[in-house]
C-alpha cells in the first residue's frame, strides 16, 4: 500500500489523502499520546461512528495499524507490549471432561451464556486447545457464547464482523457495492463453532445453531444498538461437509476462490470454503439492498 493507492477503502471506510494528512496531524500534535487515544481522536475527527452513535474504535485501530505497517503513518509503540496472538493460558477448567454421549433430547434445555470479561479466558482457552483454527482475537463488533446443558459444558461459538467482499454472497443478496459499504454491519459472521471433543451427540450442532439464531439478534441490539439481519459462515470443503448448517436450514450460496485478500496474482493459497447464509429477518434483502432500515 502506497500513498498513490488513495483514495482507498480500509476496514469498510474510504480514506483519502486528506484523511491521511489529518491522521498525521493528530499523531504529531501529541507525541506522548497512546494508540487508543489516537484512534478515538481519529474516529471523532473523521466522523467514523457505529449505528448506535459510538466511535467505531476497533475498526479504526485496525485501519491505523495497517497504515502504520505500510509506512504511511508512524504510531507510538504499544504501551503495554501486548500481543493479540498471545497463547491463551492453560487451566484445569480447560482440561478434557467426562464423555457426553446422550441423545440430544436428553441434553435439553440448552443454555447460551454470553461471554463477558469473566468467562473470556475460558472461551479463549477452549478454542485455542480444541478448535482446528486455534484462538485468534476477534476484532470489531462481536459476541461469544458458551453452551451449557444439565450434562455440562458442550460448546463455544464466536460471532464477529462479516467478510468485506464475497461474490457469491453479494450476488445472492443482490446489493450494490455502495449498499454493501453502507449495510455490511447488518451481516454477522459465525467465525468460530466448537463442539467440545468429549461431546458426541447427533443433531446437537444444528440445535445449537438454531438457538443462536434466535438469541443473537436481541443480544446484538442490546450491545451495539441495532439488529443484524443475516448470518454467514465459511466451511472448509476438504475438512467438513457443512452438515449441521444444512440441518439448521442455512443456505449454501457458493464457494470461495481460495485466495487471500492480498492475492493479486490469483494464486490459490487458502483452503476453498463453502459459503452458508442464514436470514434473521424476513425483509433482510430490503434492509441490505433497499432503503428500508431493519426494524428494532
Amino acid at each position: 500500500m502506497t500513498e498513490q493507492d488513495f483514495p482507498k477503502v480500509i476496514c469498510g471506510r474510504r480514506f483519502t489523502r486528506a484523511d491521511l494528512d489529518l491522521i498525521r496531524r493528530i499523531i504529531a500534535a501529541d507525541p506522548a499520546s497512546w494508540r487508543t487515544k489516537i484512534s478515538r481522536e481519529v474516529c471523532a475527527a473523521l466522523g467514523w461512528f457505529k449505528p448506535d452513535g459510538g466511535l467505531k474504535d476497533m475498526s479504526c485501530r485496525v485501519a491505523l495499524l495497517r497504515l502504520h505497517r505500510a509506512g504511511l503513518i508512524q504510531l507510538p509503540a504499544p504501551r503495554n507490549g501486548a500481543s493479540t496472538s498471545r497463547t491463551p493460558r492453560r487451566t484445569p477448567e480447560g482440561e478434557p471432561r467426562k464423555l457426553i454421549v446422550q441423545p440430544v433430547q436428553q441434553l435439553l434445555p440448552l443454555t447460551l451464556q454470553r461471554v463477558t470479561r469473566k468467562e473470556s479466558p475460558l472461551w479463549n482457552e477452549l478454542v485455542d486447545r480444541y478448535h482446528y483454527l486455534g484462538y485468534k482475537h476477534l476484532t470489531g463488533a462481536q459476541l461469544r457464547y458458551l453452551v451449557h446443558s444439565p450434562a455440562g459444558l458442550l460448546a463455544a461459538l464466536g460471532f464477529s464482523a462479516a467478510a468485506w467482499k464475497v461474490q457469491p454472497r453479494d450476488a445472492w443478496i443482490g446489493w450494490s457495492a455502495e449498499q454493501r459499504v453502507a449495510n455490511l454491519h447488518l451481516v454477522v459472521n459465525n467465525s468460530r463453532f466448537l463442539i467440545l471433543p468429549w461431546v458426541q451427540s447427533k443433531n446437537l450442532a444444528s440445535k445449537i445453531l438454531a438457538a443462536c439464531a434466535r438469541r443473537l439478534p436481541a443480544d446484538w441490539l442490546a450491545v451495539y444498538g441495532y439488529r443484524p439481519v443475516l448470518l454467514e459462515t465459511f466451511v472448509e470443503k476438504d475438512r467438513f461437509h457443512g452438515t449441521c448448517y444444512k440441518a439448521a436450514n442455512w443456505v449454501h450460496v457458493g464457494t470461495t476462490q481460495g485466495r487471500g485478500k492480498l492475492d493479486r496474482y490469483k494464486e490459490r493459497k487458502l483452503p476453498v470454503k463453502d459459503i452458508y447464509l442464514y436470514p434473521l429477518a424476513p425483509d433482510f434483502r430490503q434492509s441490505l439492498a433497499g432503503s428500508i432500515p431493519p426494524s428494532l
